[in-house]
């Protein structure tokens, strides 16, 4: 049907099409309302939760808002018409800004709006409600130019409400962003809020633009300018539409491909109201056929991928809670393992000392090196499970002051008989006076003796000099040995769990390739650092431990 056979008052007709296409008119606002009806329609179809209820009132409102603004400009359809719609513009633009907030709200926090502030908008939007159901925001029809004049000092307060919302949603965002603790969420907030402050930083600056020309009448056609207020819809969509798709935001899967083929066929489907020609018709069909087929193909795609991607994530997850079982299993045996090991160490202890009578001499080198495997087996087992329980997180520091230097000391008499087995010299410089660090002592003879214990096997002659000092509000603890040196390829496997390197592996073929990594650990756990450094193989090594004094 002709839109000219509507024609009420041919002058308001006239008046229109020399001021704006009627076809621009009707694009940029049924297909941006209809795209938001589907948008959060769908959205509220598929989650029944208060965060897709806000949405659709927004959606709704906003629909709404564009079905009486285009009325409002077909003065040509009747003057009492055009004023009823004009009239409930500016209630219906403050419903739509407050729901949008409420909408941001419920989405970054997952929680009701607070009565108050839901108090705070009724409030806020009561004097616009009350002028428009009594009909004073319009004075009168102005037949001359087919527009209603409004009361200018009730119709600016709408604009103060608007931008009321828009502060303080942005104020809400920045807040939540800064309090916000994962970076995902981060994201979603950064998404949200910029989508709902350009939709309504877009109406508000077109609106408030536009009422500014026409109050102090500066340029022809001052309303024209209001559709690209009609822009921040799509804006809002397109960004809710990445969060659905990039962080799943409402919980919904395959809503992103399936919101994009609606919009393309309402948007093409929507040029039916502004072609003439029959050509023009067939081939707008065409392209809408295409693009249904394509479209179709591009959801049973995604519907695909998101299947695929669900059976990964849940392989992962039965994986990741097999290794949890295996590792607690693993943990158990090891203990057990210990266990026994220890007692046999034991028994080789008592032998040797005695207990059970005279060790005849031949028997003597056989118990000897019963009771070093034993040893060496269970500190191996003892740096497995603490490396086990330092990557699971079940190490606890009991942090108390003790005297370093008199556990240094400690540590180099218990390592004296390896030191002269080998015919090695062990040097500490270390003060008289005590100096009193606050940390894990036990964890700490732990990390120390396994460094110093180190340079020892890894130096066949030579010395190991030990030293510690307090400097520059720091602790100061150093090892420097004649040994083996390390290789620049070797460093880069010292600290990490399991790494060996490829010369010493052959010097020390009992490592677990765990000291270090523990270490490493301890160290940091005291908020300090240890490093190692070396000229290179056959140069001699140092490891170097600094700590908070």
């Amino acid at each position: 049907m002709d839109l000219s056979s509507l024609v009420k008052i041919q002058y308001c007709y006239d008046y229109l099409i020399n001021q704006i296409p009627v076809g621009l008119l009707l694009y940029s606002h049924i297909p941006t309302a209809v795209a938001a009806l589907l948008f959060g329609g769908y959205v509220l179809f598929k989650v029944r939760k208060l965060t897709s209820f806000t949405l659709f009132a927004v959606c709704v409102a906003f629909a709404a808002w564009c079905v009486f603004d285009l009325g409002s400009w077909f003065a040509f359809l009747g003057s009492s018409e055009m004023m009823f719609m004009w009239s409930l513009l500016d209630l219906v633009a403050l419903i739509f800004f407050a729901f949008s907030y409420y909408f941001l709200y419920t989405f970054v926090t997952g929680r009701d709006l607070p009565i108050w502030q839901k108090i705070v908008g009724v409030v806020l939007l009561l004097p616009t409600a009350i002028t428009t159901l009594l009909g004073m925001n319009l004075t009168a029809f102005e037949s001359n130019i087919c527009e209603a004049i409004e009361h200018t000092q009730i119709t600016i307060y709408p604009y103060f409400v608007e931008g009321i919302i828009l502060l303080g949603a942005l104020v809400f965002s920045v807040k939540e962003y800064l309090l916000a603790k994962e970076p995902k969420h981060k994201r979603e907030i950064l998404l949200a809020s910029a989508g709902v402050i350009l939709f309504l930083g877009f109406f508000f600056l077109a609106t408030l633009g536009v009422a500014f020309l026409v109050n102090y009448d500066i340029g022809e056609y001052a309303y024209n300018f209001e559709i690209y207020g009609l822009f921040g819809m799509p804006v809002l969509l397109i960004y809710l539409g990445y969060l659905i798709v990039r962080y799943k935001a409402f919980d919904l899967k395959i809503f992103g491909a399936q919101a994009l083929l609606v919009a393309l066929i309402a948007l093409i489907g929507s040029e039916f109201a502004f072609v003439n020609s029959l050509t023009n018709r067939i081939l707008v069909a065409i392209t809408l056929v295409v693009t249904g087929a394509i479209g179709i193909m591009l959801i049973r795609s995604v519907r695909r991928e998101i299947e695929q991607r669900e059976r990964i994530e849940k392989l992962a997850k039965d994986l990741e809670r097999a290794n949890a079982r295996q590792v607690t299993l693993i943990h158990f045996i090891t203990h057990q393992i210990k266990g026994f090991i220890s007692k046999s160490r034991n028994i080789f202890a008592m032998t040797l000392e005695g207990d059970y009578g005279p060790v005849p001499d031949t028997m003597r080198p056989m118990l000897e090196e019963g009771f070093r495997s034993d040893t060496q087996g269970a500190t191996t087992i003892q740096e497995i499970l603490n490396a086990s329980n330092i990557k699971s997180g079940q190490v606890t520091y009991n942090m108390q002051p003790f005297d370093l230097n008199a556990l240094i000391k400690e540590i180099g008499n218990t390592l004296k008989p390896s030191v002269d087995a080998k015919g090695l010299a062990l040097n500490l410089h270390i003060g008289d006076s005590p100096l009193t660090f606050k940390g894990d002592r036990a964890q700490l003879v732990n990390a120390f003796k396994n460094l110093i214990d180190n340079s020892i096997k890894y130096t066949q002659q030579g010395t190991v000099d030990v030293s510690v000092a307090q400097t520059d509000g720091k602790v100061h603890f150093e090892i420097k040995d004649t040994g083996v040196g390390i290789t620049p390829e070797d460093m880069q496997h010292l600290f990490t769990e399991g790494g060996h390197g490829k010369e010493s592996a052959k010097i020390n073929v009992e490592s677990t390739g765990f000291g270090l990594y523990i270490v490493k650990n301890i160290i940091e756990a005291h908020k300090g650092k240890v490093w190692a450094e070396s000229e290179g193989a056959g140069k001699g090594s140092r490891f170097i431990v600094e700590l908070p004094a």
